[in-house]
Formats: C-alpha cells, structure tokens, sequence
C-alpha cells in the first residue's frame, strides 16, 4: 500500500513541475518598415450577436499583407479593440486585435457601438 501512494505521489509532483506553455502566449512583431495606410473597406450591414473586426495590415512572409475585415462573435460586456501598430524610436510594434470589458455601449444590440450608429435607439431592435 505503501509504494502505491509513494508511486502516486511522485507521479502527481512530476506533473506538478511540468512547464505550463500559455495558450494565449503571443509573439511580439517588432519591425522598421511602416505598414501602409489601412485600406478603405465597406462596412456591411450589422449581423445581431457579431461585431465587427476591421482589416489590418499584418506582416507576413517579411512583408505587409492586407488581413480583411470580418464579423467576430460578440461577447456579452466586452468590445473589440482592432489590430494596430505602434510606433516606438523608429520601430513597428503590432498589438494583435483581443476583447476588453465595458466601453462601447450600444443600445439596440446591432452591434454598431452608439457613436457610429446613425440610430443607436432603433425602436424595431430588440
């Protein structure tokens, strides 16, 4: 009985000392060359449950290339910040696009926040 807990116990304490990779680790992209201007995209019509992520130029490949808009589900009391670069002493840092609790309110859940919305009070939203 002894050398079973025994055998257990170091099994659980190599487990224990096992390094923990982070799934949300993120590389930092760090360049000299400026990203061009963002491209002018056509915004489509709101989809309820969705909010929308805009194009971005990322750096792939050792070169900007064009990422497109799209929709990304909505998370209840949070709002999108979209992709950007920083500049910092002649360097390029990228920020990737996350969610961040409160900010943006929009009243009639079309997932257009209140200041860009022509009718943030749409009386036929629910």
């Amino acid at each position: 009985m002894f050398k079973k807990i025994l055998i257990a116990s170091l099994i659980a304490t190599s487990f224990a000392s096992a390094p923990v990779i982070s799934s949300a680790a993120t590389r930092a992209i760090v360049i000299t060359q400026a990203p061009p201007a963002p491209r002018q995209e056509v915004v489509p019509a709101p989809r309820r449950g969705y909010e929308w992520a805009p194009g971005y130029w990322a750096w792939r490949g050792g070169r900007h290339a064009w990422v497109a808009g799209h929709w990304v589900r909505e998370r209840r009391g949070s709002h999108w910040v979209p992709e950007q670069w920083v500049e910092r002493n002649g360097h390029w840092e990228m920020r990737s696009g996350r969610w961040e609790r409160g900010g943006r309110a929009d009243n009639d859940r079309d997932g257009v926040p209140n200041r860009l919305d022509s009718r943030p009070n749409n009386p036929n939203r629910s």
